[in-house]
């Protein structure tokens, strides 16, 4: 039984913590939190908690949450921690799985620089194989490597250009305030995920650009691949539908926006989460030597099936055995 540390009890962690526990061969020994909120107190009717910060005991003392100890604590008791906590305090936090001489998975919030390899299961699990630092990448850089390596494997490509659609945050967050703007993000060329997505296929030629969206539900990403064999769109629709982890639907079906793929997440999982890419089956063309496709993303949940595996890959577990489990456990490609 693996001993899994959750470092961060925010929008990825509780779902990475839950997802755990419905694994066999892992177990949830602990989650983190650094302010005594309403999330705090979920966390504890569910795991042990600790706070992530040493200064943050007196505030969980004063509002009455009593804690099992630090984050230092927790990682002693840890075959393994899932660094969840914000972009860039995860680099920080690898100073103290050092010092513990603990393993450790971190988010795409984090530099490439922060771990041994940037994972994602299907495409490079072996890579992660006995590695002590894994970091899964971002969800924008988790579906375009999904639907690409599928591609790949199963066709002769070329240059790929994404526009990504970003939505402007989590449902949950409201420092950024409402917003009634378009931004690029960045201004200039590429966006920083064609450079992500070559961490884990480095011999692809893409380059992305991104927006950012007044919305909070989904991601959205407008692909454009260059053939360079003949390929119909019943083939590219036969490849694309045999991998679990990507999900095909129809505007006939009445999805005609991110807002009717949530909704139907709603009635199939626990806070509406898809851990697959969604493809529009309409939006598969084939003009030339071009193919064409545009996906959306959720954000909050995509990377949940990637840290599981990358828990099961650091120790040694093959990959398709980790894969399916994965998969069944979290009704991915059960629907």
């Amino acid at each position: 039984m693996i001993r899994v540390a959750i470092n961060g009890y925010g929008t990825i962690g509780k779902r990475v913590a839950d997802a755990v526990s419905l694994q066999d061969d892992m177990k949830v020994i602990g989650v983190t939190k650094t302010k005594p909120d309403f999330e705090a107190k979920i966390a504890k009717k569910k795991f042990d908690l600790y706070v992530a910060k040493n200064e943050s005991l007196e505030l969980f003392e004063r509002a009455g949450i009593e804690v099992s100890g630090t984050v230092e604590d927790l990682i002693k008791k840890a075959d393994i921690v899932i660094d969840c906590s914000p972009d860039k305090v995860g680099a920080e936090n690898k100073k103290i799985y050092e010092k513990a001489g603990a393993r450790a998975i971190f988010q795409g919030g984090e530099k490439r620089e922060v771990a041994e390899v940037s994972f994602n299961a299907i495409a490079n699990y072996n890579d992660a194989i006995g590695k002590r630092f894994v970091r899964v990448v971002s969800c924008n850089t988790t579906a375009l490597t999904r639907v690409i390596y599928h591609l790949k494997k199963n066709f002769k490509i070329g240059r790929i250009r994404a526009t990504i659609l970003r939505r402007v945050s989590d449902p949950k967050e409201d420092k950024k305030g409402l917003t009634n703007a378009i931004m690029p993000d960045p201004i200039n060329l590429p966006s920083h995920h064609a450079k992500d997505v070559k961490s884990v296929l480095p011999d692809i030629d893409i380059v992305t650009t991104a927006f950012k969206l007044p919305t909070t539900l989904m991601h959205v990403h407008s692909l454009m691949i260059e053939l360079k064999e003949k390929v119909t769109k019943e083939d590219v629709v036969s490849a694309l539908e045999r991998e679990p982890r990507i999900m095909l639907l129809s505007v006939e079906d009445g999805f005609t926006s991110t807002a009717k793929i949530i909704e139907y997440a709603r009635e199939l999982r626990m806070r509406y989460d898809l851990y697959e890419n969604v493809l529009w089956l309409e939006s598969i063309a084939i003009d030339g030597s071009d193919l064409f496709l545009t996906q959306a993303v959720h954000q909050e949940a995509i990377v949940v099936p990637e840290n599981i595996d990358a828990i099961r890959a650091i120790f040694g577990i093959p990959k398709e055995m980790s894969i399916e489990k994965t998969n069944k456990t979290l009704r991915i490609g059960y629907i």
